[in-house]
């Protein structure tokens, strides 16, 4: 499983000091089946605790995620912010999902090259 987040995402979490073993283990939540919403189209809700407070008053975290496949961290909000994310937004997750998880192993590692995804290691 390869697991990566796009620039965007990556500011986001180093800002709300979100680290990549706590990107892991919403990873390990997706594979058991442990997502806070299924939004379809391989696009998940996942709930990140903010250090020290609990899930409800945390993060909410938008992945595209394949089992055993790849996953890709690309937008997170506090739940303070905003309540979730409107039907344009939707639509468009779910057709980037469609797009990386066809996308070749050659396809994904030109856009680690250029940047556009990081690698979660």
């Amino acid at each position: 499983m390869r697991v990566f987040k796009n620039k965007w995402f990556s500011k986001f979490a180093s800002k709300e000091k979100i680290s990549d073993i706590e990107l892991k283990d919403m990873v390990g939540q997706l594979e058991e089946g442990q997502a806070e919403a299924n939004l379809g189209g391989g696009v998940y809700k996942v709930r990140q605790a903010r250090p020290g407070k609990g899930k409800s008053s945390g993060y909410r975290v938008i992945v595209l995620f394949k089992s055993k496949f790849r996953t890709f961290f690309v937008y997170g909000f506090s739940k303070s912010d905003r309540s979730s994310i409107d039907e344009g937004e939707m639509r468009m997750f779910k057709e980037r999902a469609g797009d990386v998880f066809s996308s070749t192993e050659e396809q994904i590692n030109a856009r680690v090259k250029n940047g556009t995804f990081i690698e979660v290691l």
